[in-house]
């Protein structure tokens, strides 16, 4: 299923590829994420992440911005802009996004070492990594079944409905 199935006042779960998707303009998938934010900043849905999650958005989306506005490749970026923190100190666009995401309305939620020690299980009963985990780990802590991501790992998991951008 797509986003645009999800019905109106569904809770969802947002994966870091639909922020990255949307403010990466993403030529094939960036609309479609972009439009199910819209539908979170309008309330016609309740969208969630984590912390973690938020954390990691940051980071994928500085790298980004980085790589288009340096002509730098995506490959060893971070170690590159480890040896450039005044390249870093130039980038504004990721901290615009967060901004974005944090005013239409997406809940954060804090991480616990519970949800890390459920996480490391369900890496092992489903074979996720442990950030896909986290995040199947947090939708059950919180009653969440629908997931928008384009990761189909998450498919391996009962109980989970996942809605793609396309």
């Amino acid at each position: 299923m797509n986003f645009t199935a999800l019905a109106t006042g569904t809770s969802v779960f947002l994966d870091a590829n639909v922020f990255v998707y949307s403010y990466g303009g993403d030529p094939k998938l960036g609309d479609a994420c972009t439009d199910l934010l819209e539908r979170i900043e309008f309330n016609e849905l309740q969208g969630f992440i984590s912390a973690s999650l938020f954390s990691e958005v940051a980071h994928r989306l500085m790298t980004l911005e980085a790589c288009e506005s340096l002509g730098w490749s995506y490959t060893g970026i971070a170690r590159r802009l480890r040896r450039h923190p005044a390249e870093i100190q130039k980038l504004r666009g990721f901290r615009q996004a967060l901004d974005d995401i944090v005013a239409i309305g997406v809940q954060i939620l804090a991480v616990s070492s519970q949800d890390i020690l459920l996480a490391s299980d369900l890496s092992l009963q489903h074979g996720l990594l442990s950030g896909d985990a986290l995040i199947v780990a947090m939708m059950q802590r919180q009653g969440i079944t629908q997931l928008a991501s384009n990761d189909s790992d998450f498919d391996r998991v009962p109980g989970i409905t996942r809605f793609a951008p396309l």
